[in-house]
């Protein structure tokens, strides 16, 4: 088949092109300064931004399949220039426009775990509305809602490295909230792929999520572990963190606000792991420990191996 990827050299794209190239389709980047760094030889890349109808609507010709991984980030704030209702509610307006102009076959939307289009957080309610755009048009369509993916350029691993330091460090409330069920993206790219190729999945909504639970607190942990750093965690009351952060949305120097104070309080964790629709078990899929367990090990056995060379 032959698949256009919105965001195709992003986090999750880059990931999902070499899934699909490996599986043997031709596929197509689409992104506003495409980087052919990051993906494979076989990837075609074109230039658009999915906010801007004319400058994408010509890539959309010939496609059989259409993946739409435009969106911004969810916990820094959007630059100026931009907004989650220009990329999520419109990218997913022109993309699906565009889809349906040329004939393109199926529509796979990535949402998030979460989505509500009457949310008080931009990021979710926008990919609540999104989705709305998706189910309301003329196309075979799929919509995913992962849970945080991680990974090897994992968004949330830079925000949590950013705004925490080693050893100790502010969280508020301790970090019991918010929750997350992460999914590695090795996994998360493999159902995304068979969603491209089976049309079973038509016109169903899915929730992905990984086999732990964790909160903020933990994730920090464990991301300073693999580091071989360990960190205490002082607490600060939900109250004032909250205060703090509305009183710094309007600089726009500082990419926290208002949506990152209601985040702390929110619980992403699904009640309905679709994961066994793509025939995986909780067994089947790497934890956020797992892998960073491996991320620390890895440095050690390369030593020995030098070593013993």
């Amino acid at each position: 088949m032959d698949v256009l990827i919105t965001g195709g050299d992003g986090f999750v794209g880059q990931h999902l092109c070499s899934e699909l190239i490996d599986r043997g389709h031709d596929v197509t980047s689409l992104s506003r300064t495409p980087d052919p760094s990051v993906l494979p030889d076989e990837v075609t890349l074109t230039q658009g931004d999915v906010t801007d109808y004319d400058s994408i609507e010509g890539a959309f010709e010939g496609k059989d399949v259409v993946v739409n991984l435009a969106a911004l980030p969810p916990l820094h704030q959007p630059p100026r220039e931009t907004s989650h209702d220009s990329v999520c509610i419109g990218g997913s307006i022109n993309a699906v426009e565009a889809a349906e102009e040329h004939g393109v076959t199926k529509f796979i939307e990535m949402s998030s775990l979460g989505a509500d289009p009457n949310g008080e957080i931009a990021y979710w309610r926008t990919q609540g509305l999104g989705e709305e755009v998706v189910r309301c048009s003329d196309l075979d369509w799929i919509i995913f809602r992962p849970s945080f993916i991680f990974g090897g350029g994992s968004e949330t691993f830079t925000f949590i490295k950013q705004y925490t330091t080693p050893y100790v460090t502010v969280l508020p409330d301790g970090g019991k909230m918010p929750e997350f069920q992460p999914i590695w993206v090795g996994d998360c790219v493999k159902m995304f792929a068979d969603g491209v190729e089976s049309d079973d999945h038509v016109g169903e909504v899915y929730e992905l999520a990984g086999p732990e639970v964790l909160t903020f607190a933990e994730v920090t942990r464990l991301l300073y572990k693999a580091d071989g750093k360990s960190v205490e965690i002082v607490p600060v009351p939900m109250l004032i963190a909250t205060i703090t952060l509305y009183a710094l949305d309007p600089i726009p120097q500082i990419p926290l606000g208002i949506n990152q104070a209601r985040a702390l309080q929110l619980t992403n964790v699904t009640d309905r792991n679709d994961i066994g629709v793509f025939g995986f078990d909780k067994s089947d899929l790497t934890g956020l420990s797992t892998y960073l367990e491996g991320k620390q090990k890895k440095p050690k056995q390369q030593q020995i191996a030098a070593n013993t060379s």
